[in-house]
């Protein structure tokens, strides 16, 4: 089941294996993707559907060292090689945009100033990862840093924000990509607003469920209203507390969230479970829950392997399955998977920054060999 074809949007996939977002900070000077980027993902483009990692929307957008933007022409034109790249070898791609909020240091701000949140609120102990040296990705010097203090967005800049987005689906849509996914977990910007512990404000984007449930619903109008619902997909961690972000009642909020994009038709949601070796588990009836809410494609990413992938299948809660490091390490993942040979580990010293080792040097499996 998981090598069969799925109808995902506006599209027919070749399987039902997702490369999910990482982050790799190689992204070139001004935030450009380069030519080693085009070639990390044409090497993995047999995947069903490949989303790019987490992609910024504007320089206040910018978190963490060397990832990529999709908000300046070079950028575009950057991401264009990336996308050509991937449909040589008849790939589907979607582009992850991305706004990290509070996540975020002074050092990435325009005019160094404070970045941004739903709220005031500093995650303490959350760090983000800074070029202290003001070096490229190739030397792979950076460190994790405390986020700055962030200051509350006001009602005109949350609207400008909202604009924001959808001139990245507009280039998104110039620089080749299929789709976009909006990034609505794992404690950034969307996610800020959406959980209740992220968020003390008393205007209409804050308080009740309703309110909180106003930025990504107009964020989600917004870029539909560029590309049309098919092409728009929603990643949203509804058990995680990743990045200082927590919610009091997650059930109800996130069959909310779900009902609320089923209302929008578009193409998926996109589930990151926790992935840490203590983490929640998210219970199958509360994944059932959101089946019988959201009815276009449901993808899970998180530890996920062939079997427990194709229970997962089996089972109807899931539609499409994310294998996020393995892809790493295997760049023919869906191929060793198909046939059961074994898996490379990758190496996570070379994980962040750097340049082709550890990033577009795994072999492929060939003659039951590496």
């Amino acid at each position: 089941m998981l090598f069969t074809s799925h109808s995902l949007g506006s599209y027919k996939t070749t399987n039902r294996i997702v490369m999910p977002p990482m982050t790799r900070s190689r992204a070139g000077k001004g935030n450009v993707a380069t030519d080693l980027m085009a070639r990390y993902y044409q090497q993995r483009a047999e995947a069903g559907l490949v989303i790019t990692e987490g992609t910024q929307i504007s320089q206040q957008g910018q978190g963490y060292a060397w990832t990529p933007g999709i908000h300046s022409p070079k950028q575009v034109a950057g991401w264009r090689k990336v996308t050509d790249a991937v449909h040589e070898k008849d790939g589907l791609i979607f582009a992850q945009l991305w706004h990290v909020g509070r996540l975020s240091h002074t050092s990435f701000q325009p005019e160094q100033k404070a970045p941004v949140s739903s709220s005031a609120l500093v995650a303490d102990g959350v760090e983000v990862y800074v070029a202290p040296d003001g070096k490229g990705p190739e030397s792979g010097i950076g460190k994790m840093v405390q986020h700055s203090k962030p200051r509350a967005l006001t009602i005109p800049e949350i609207k400008q924000t909202i604009k924001d987005f959808g001139k990245a689906a507009t280039n998104a849509q110039e620089a080749g990509f299929d789709g976009i996914e909006l990034h609505g977990a794992n404690g950034y910007l969307i996610n800020q607003f959406l959980d209740s512990q992220s968020s003390n404000r008393t205007d209409k984007y804050g308080g009740s469920l309703k309110n909180r449930l106003r930025f990504l619903r107009e964020v989600t109008r917004e870029v539909v209203d560029v590309l049309g619902p098919k092409k728009v997909g929603v990643r949203l961690a509804p058990l995680t507390t990743l990045n200082g972000t927590k919610d009091d009642h997650p059930k109800e909020t996130y069959l909310a969230v779900a009902e609320m994009l089923d209302e929008f038709d578009i193409a998926y949601i996109h589930i990151a479970e926790a992935d840490w070796d203590d983490a929640p588990l998210m219970p199958v009836a509360f994944k059932q829950s959101l089946r019988d809410a959201f009815s276009g494609t449901m993808i899970y990413s998180g530890k996920y392997n062939k079997q427990k992938a194709v229970s997962a299948l089996e089972q109807g809660w899931a539609d499409m399955i994310g294998f996020g490091r393995p892809f790493i390490a295997n760049p023919d993942l869906p191929y060793r998977l198909k046939h059961d040979f074994p898996l490379a580990q990758g190496d996570p010293d070379t994980y962040f920054g750097g340049g082709a080792e550890g990033y577009t040097d795994y072999p492929l499996y060939k003659n039951g060999k590496q």
